[in-house]
């Protein structure tokens, strides 16, 4: 099927945008490590069945090697990785995280240029450059938002974008070969082990809400849509296409919080905004013909 790379790579980017939202209510009742442990929980728990179903067993039949990457890949891109990101989305919020988001696809397609032999032609090259203009466009302002920047969230933000970089880079290959949701739940298999190993050395520092106390409305809406879908369409992306094109692509997040804050929350697309729309869905259309 033409340009299912490219269209799960933007859908990944709509999905991710709703989940954006919930977690940021989610992040003022829960702390960073209790929400990303419980939320991918409820991820695993949507992944069996649809593995169970998809490939009709639940283990891979892969390498040692392939397991391996799996497993870190999860461990970086997702436990260690989403950890860092939900606290800086509560020490700068959501505007500013936009920004430092703008990190993601210049790491991937440094990486995928480095490990995994990629090149951006002239064309391609041009639709990133719109796109990322036009994302710095829509978020421009953002930083100029009152309040002294926390050292601490954007150092936990840029780390965070660089490892999910180096996660989903290292994946690729395995993403290529293997049984495509069998590779999803190895990989969230491996985030949920690591975090399981994170929680006693962190101690004291985890705060563990009541039973009561837990949105689980509001945690299941985020998991599902902020997780679940965003991360197999996510993941199909840079399966069937360059991952240089696939995080250009998923760039369209911080426009879609936009378009979605506007529908759904009543926000204001001043000029600016609407020309950083259009710049960034230039540089789409460029990308997904070039």
């Amino acid at each position: 099927m033409p340009w299912i790379g490219e269209l799960c790579s933007i859908l990944a980017a709509m999905t991710w945008a709703l989940g954006v939202i919930t977690y940021k209510r989610l992040g003022e009742s829960l702390s960073p490590l209790a929400l990303n442990l419980m939320k991918n929980c409820l991820v695993m728990a949507m992944l069996l069945p649809t593995v169970w179903l998809a490939h009709g067993s639940l283990w891979p039949n892969m390498s040692t090697q392939a397991l391996f990457i799996t497993v870190l890949s999860g461990a970086l891109g997702i436990s260690i990785a989403d950890t860092m990101y939900f606290r800086a989305l509560n020490e700068l919020g959501a505007g500013r995280m936009g920004i430092i988001g703008n990190l993601f696809s210049p790491s991937v397609i440094f990486l995928a240029y480095m490990f995994l032999g990629e090149r951006l032609t002239v064309l391609q090259m041009t639709g990133f450059l719109f796109v990322l203009f036009g994302v710095y466009m829509v978020n421009r302002r953002r930083a100029d938002a009152p309040g002294k920047v926390s050292r601490k969230g954007v150092l936990l933000g840029v780390g965070a974008i660089l490892l999910s970089a180096v996660g989903i880079v290292m994946v690729k290959p395995v993403l290529e070969t293997e049984p495509f949701f069998q590779v999803a739940m190895v990989r969230m298999l491996g985030a949920i082990m690591f975090m399981i190993v994170l929680v006693p050395v962190l101690g004291q520092r985890v705060v563990w809400p009541s039973w009561g106390a837990i949105p689980w409305r509001i945690l299941w809406l985020g998991a599902f849509l902020g997780q679940y879908l965003s991360m197999l369409l996510w993941l199909a992306g840079y399966k069937y296409i360059e991952a240089s094109v696939a995080s250009i692509l998923n760039e369209t997040a911080s426009i879609f919080i936009l378009i979605f804050a506007w529908l759904l929350l009543g926000e204001t697309l001043d000029r600016r905004k609407l020309i950083g729309v259009a710049l960034t869905f230039l540089g789409v259309f460029i990308m997904i013909f070039a």
